[in-house]
């Protein structure tokens, strides 16, 4: 399968040459403290992305400010290069794996749920911004990442800028796109002025913005032409999370991925699989159509190599953004390389990580064994969990909307999992799998009456490993009775 895969050769970035087309995007560990100091959990989260031979590692969104915030990196003061120094370094000891910050300005928000906007700013606090993304950058540089990355995506200030509604009404105003183009246009000389030609400079932003008033596609394919013509170095896409329509949490500051745009954002188990790919394939075409070659990320629930290589192969993008499904497994490039995709342990979409971020924890994974902090290695490889001999016992029925299931744990050497895949399909569909439980019972509440669905189930343990699926079993849920008066 792996040979002559697109999605497994080198990519060169103004000089920074990827070993394959994998990018972890950046996503908030809450592992640092609030002083942003990067520290050995920090490291050993980006490390183990290195291991699993992720080709370009994007680090989570870094402070260019000193502003208060919760548990957030920054490079605002030369205080913090050692420690990014350090990260960077393990990282290239590590493997080929290329590494990157992103950098990130930001606004105040507090409990009471007011908010700083950026009609507020004034134009004496327009230059700082531009003034600390450029030392940022520099800082970037001199630490030895490979490049770095400006945060012009969610609810955050750059991204705001860009918006449609953007309400101010000077030469940053949002009454033109030119206008709304401004800041990030300044940003990006000041920080190509701080770094030089030589060093890669790329940009996250949104495809959509999926609020009521935001723009789509068409405004943002525009913006990165404009992005392109300016000269940044590669273009990363993402969608929605936004303030306009945040969910207020007595006692809690807004957080911008609770509402449809934060849906969106972080698609959950109900949204289909690649819902955003669209939008990466509309811009690159634009942007191709019109003389520019620019790298385009395409992200968004994006988790089988066969759909990842499609993507690339019919030109739809460059690269493959996954940050939930490489939180879940940091080893899902290695395991295609080395042609074991049936070990790759597959994120569910449960969303738990993005609560985790909601409440400013630390940001871990649902599949990993509780307690721990970081992925399980997958270099210590074991036998594959396997069922008794007498098999799952697997059983079920359904009624009042609901099929429940339930089957007997594994059996002998392999006996220590992680969880059971469920797997489902209707007389007219294919198998998918459906979800991905802890516990030996599951109960599918989008099962129709009178339909018959046919399930099985298969175990995985922490490294990916899965037994053979059980027997399958078929079950029709009872119709309705219906009242009558």
């Amino acid at each position: 399968m792996t040979v002559g895969m697109r999605l497994l050769q080198p990519l060169d970035i103004n000089g920074m040459v990827l070993p394959n087309r994998v990018v972890v995007p950046a996503m908030v560990t809450r592992l640092s403290g609030e002083d942003g100091v990067v520290q050995s959990d920090i490291i050993d989260r980006y490390v183990r992305y290195a291991a699993g031979r992720v080709g370009l590692i994007v680090v989570e969104a870094t402070a260019v400010h000193s502003a208060k915030s919760g548990p957030l990196l920054r490079l605002s003061d030369d205080v913090f290069i050692p420690g990014h120094r350090e990260l960077a370094q393990r990282v290239h000891d590590t493997s080929a794996s290329k590494v990157v910050p992103q950098i990130i300005h930001f606004m105040k928000v507090a409990r009471s749920g007011w908010r700083q906007t950026i009609e507020t700013l004034e134009i004496a606090d327009i230059e700082g911004i531009i003034h600390d993304f450029g030392l940022a950058a520099l800082r970037a540089r001199e630490a030895g990442y490979d490049g770095v990355e400006l945060h012009a995506a969610h609810a955050y200030t750059l991204s705001s800028f860009l918006s449609r509604r953007n309400r101010r009404r000077d030469r940053y105003g949002g009454h033109t796109l030119e206008g709304r183009l401004a800041l990030f246009g300044e940003v990006f000389a000041e920080v190509r002025r701080r770094v030089g030609n030589d060093f890669p400079v790329g940009v996250r932003f949104l495809a959509e913005e999926a609020i009521k008033g935001g723009y789509t596609l068409p405004e943002a394919q525009q913006i990165a032409l404009r992005m392109a013509q300016l000269g940044v170095d590669y273009i990363s896409l993402s969608v929605g999370g936004k303030f306009e329509d945040a969910e207020q949490r007595p006692g809690e500051p807004l957080y911008p991925y609770t509402g449809y745009s934060g849906d969106r954002c972080m698609p959950g188990d109900w949204y289909p699989a690649q819902p955003h790919t669209h939008l990466a394939a509309g811009i690159k075409s634009y942007l191709n159509e019109r003389g520019f070659a620019t790298p385009v990320i395409s992200v968004g629930k994006i988790a089988e190599p066969e759909r990842a290589e499609a993507l690339l192969r019919d030109g739809q993008a460059d690269l493959i953004g996954m940050a939930r499904q490489l939180l879940a497994d940091p080893d899902w490039t290695l395991k295609v390389i080395e042609e074991r995709s049936d070990e790759i342990i597959r994120c569910v979409y449960c969303n738990v990580c993005k609560d985790l971020d909601e409440r400013f924890k630390k940001v871990t994974c649902f599949l990993w064994p509780k307690g721990q902090i970081q992925a399980p290695d997958n270099r210590a490889r074991g036998p594959s969990p396997c069922w008794p001999p007498e098999g799952a016992s697997l059983s079920g029925a359904g009624a009042d909307g609901r099929i429940r299931l339930s089957w007997s744990p594994v059996d002998g050497p392999g006996a220590e999992i992680a969880g059971y895949d469920i797997y489902r399909a209707d007389g007219f569909g294919t198998v998918q799998c459906v979800e991905a439980v802890k516990g030996r019972r599951f109960v599918d509440r989008l099962a129709l009456s009178g339909q018959t669905y046919r399930y099985f189930v298969r175990a995985f343990d922490h490294d990916g490993r899965t037994s053979p699926p059980s027997e399958t079993i078929a079950i029709t849920m009872a119709m309705r009775e219906s009242s009558s008066d």
